[in-house]
């Protein structure tokens, strides 16, 4: 069975890889933005969104099994994604500096008569930080298509005091653990 991952995240594909799944890759074009005006908590707009991102690719194909997915922070009832600049990239790190702040990675698998979510909350604190500290770190990760700003898997793992997780993966932008047992239900075989 043809396994699609929704996405274009150079990040989601490598967890894919690495756990050996053969797949491809196709950009679901969804509008983010309109769901983000609908007023959805953090949970159900992550959720709605991996779920809108797996439909519109499902509809291309099928017969595929599809993988959708998306990452968002939930800090002080305040949604933060990408930050697209430097600016704001050092912006939300200084906002966030020695607070917790959660991480909410959602995944949606559709195939043919199979549909199932899953979503994975990290409480992450961050270090007490200088503005220095922080401008040398987005120099050197550039994690400006990241959201909070930071890359766990690189330098930015030095921000912080306290993760808390049931799954590590999901911090990449899917957590392996859960996809893993949602996939064998849709039929694919995981090496």
């Amino acid at each position: 069975m043809k396994l699609i991952l929704a996405s274009t995240s150079p990040y989601r594909a490598q967890q894919l890889k690495r756990i050996g799944l053969d797949f491809e890759t196709c950009d679901p074009n969804v509008d983010e933005d309109l769901f983000k005006q609908a007023g959805f908590t953090p949970d159900t707009l992550a959720e709605v969104l991996a779920l809108e991102k797996a439909k519109t690719v499902s509809q291309q194909y099928p017969q595929a099994v599809v993988i959708g997915g998306d990452q968002l922070v939930s800090f002080e009832n305040r949604i933060l994604g990408k930050p697209g600049s430097e600016e704001l990239a050092i912006e939300q790190l200084l906002s966030m500096q020695g607070r917790t702040h959660l991480l909410i990675t959602a995944i949606a698998v559709i195939g043919p008569d199979f549909l199932e979510t899953h979503i994975n909350q990290t409480t992450l604190k961050m270090r007490d930080l200088s503005r220095t500290a922080v401008e040398r770190y987005v120099r050197f990760d550039q994690p400006l298509n990241c959201a909070g700003a930071y890359k766990l898997e690189s330098q930015g793992i030095t921000l912080f005091e306290e993760i808390q997780s049931t799954d590590h993966s999901a911090i990449t932008g899917i957590p392996l653990i859960a996809l893993t047992s949602l996939l064998i239900k849709a039929g694919i075989t995981i090496p």
